[in-house]
């Protein structure tokens, strides 16, 4: 079967039946039809998607702690590699053992640190921002009680400022 056969022309204008049966079902080229309903086949019974919704089990975590996790585990997989490379190199005899196994040390110094940084970087989110528990939550209703007494107070005070302005012209009367 040639490649003038498989498009479905034999020659210039010159059309196989397979094609000139599905010209005639699809007329319409630019609207798309089923393959099985253009080739007369039965659609297979059941349609699995590609992939399924599931929601989130935890919630995502705050920028700042994603962030600081990220940078973890990539020293962390970097510190690792080190390690790797120096053990080969200690096993092959070679002279950059002796300096990779120096920058293992020194990269788990700064894994750990990378590691007690996200811990650290959780708590202060947590203690700045309230655990937000569901449906309510108690650093929710406090930080909503702030606002409002500190719009009141802003409130009072431009009134009270208006009221200063007002009376502090200087002047008893018009004249």
């Amino acid at each position: 079967m040639g490649t003038a056969e498989r498009s479905g022309t034999l020659g210039e204008g010159v059309v196989t039946p397979e094609a000139a049966q599905l010209a005639v079902q699809a007329p319409d080229h630019d609207i798309p039809t089923d393959e099985y309903e253009v080739r007369g086949r039965e659609a297979p019974s059941h349609y699995r998607p590609l992939w399924i919704e599931e929601p989130a089990r935890r919630r995502r975590l705050p920028d700042p702690v994603r962030t600081a996790a990220v940078r973890a585990v990539l020293i962390i997989a970097v510190t690792l590699i080190q390690a790797v490379v120096a053990f080969l190199c200690t096993l092959a005899g070679s002279w950059l053992a002796f300096p990779m196994v120096l920058s293992s040390i020194a990269g788990t110094v700064v894994a750990t640190w990378a590691a007690l940084d996200v811990w650290v970087t959780r708590q202060v989110w947590n203690q700045r921002n309230g655990v937000v528990s569901v449906p309510s939550s108690t650093a929710r209703a406090l930080r909503r009680e702030r606002r409002k007494a500190r719009r009141q107070a802003r409130a009072t005070e431009r009134s009270q400022e208006r009221i200063r302005r007002r009376g502090s012209a200087g002047q008893l009367s018009h004249s």
